[in-house]
């Protein structure tokens, strides 16, 4: 289960004043994120009265755009059990349902190999997590901080709970094959 986020937004009224527009459990996921906030392109409208939480769909912002996110990735022992095969189907059909199927360009590293056109802020909250590129893997701890800039990557728990995360999404304006 998913763990729960409590998300407090800030607004300013009619006449310039600061107070809270909402506060509550943060209610879109999709798959194991939990979408904070996301902006478009060009000029942000603080006082649209939009939840801008509640308007994202997959995994990576809109052109131009960021998106805000917690996620949560399960021990890879969970999965253990299955074939290879069955791995990757099981990886590939969750990238589907973050609407990120296309963002799989070599998975012969690991089944949740994926690239985005972002450069992402993922800070490691809790528990254990391995960043597995192409060519190396690194050892995360808690508040460990990784800059992604558009590479092939995936997020391995190798740990025996689940890792906690934090990221900032920011389209970079490209598009990667």
């Amino acid at each position: 289960m998913l763990k729960q986020v409590r998300r407090i937004v800030t607004a300013n009224d009619e006449n310039g004043k600061s107070g809270v527009a909402i506060d509550g459990m943060a209610d879109n996921t999709i798959t194991v994120l939990t979408e904070l906030w996301i902006t478009g392109r060009g000029q942000v409208n603080h006082t649209d009265g939009i939840d801008h939480g509640a308007l994202s769909d997959k995994l990576e912002p809109p052109p131009g755009g960021t998106l805000f996110r917690f996620f949560q990735i399960a021990p890879e022992s969970e999965t253990a059990h299955l074939t290879i095969e069955e791995r990757t189907k099981a990886a590939a059909d969750w990238f589907a349902g973050m609407n990120g199927g296309h963002l799989q360009p070599d998975t012969s590293r690991h089944p949740a190999m994926h690239r985005s056109p972002t450069t992402d802020y993922i800070i490691l909250l809790s528990g254990q997590i391995t960043l597995v590129l192409d060519k190396e893997e690194r050892d995360l701890k808690p508040f460990d901080v990784v800059v992604q800039r558009g590479t092939n990557h995936a997020w391995v728990n190798r740990g025996t709970g689940d890792a906690l995360l934090m990221a900032v999404l920011v389209d970079d304006g490209s598009s990667h094959p």
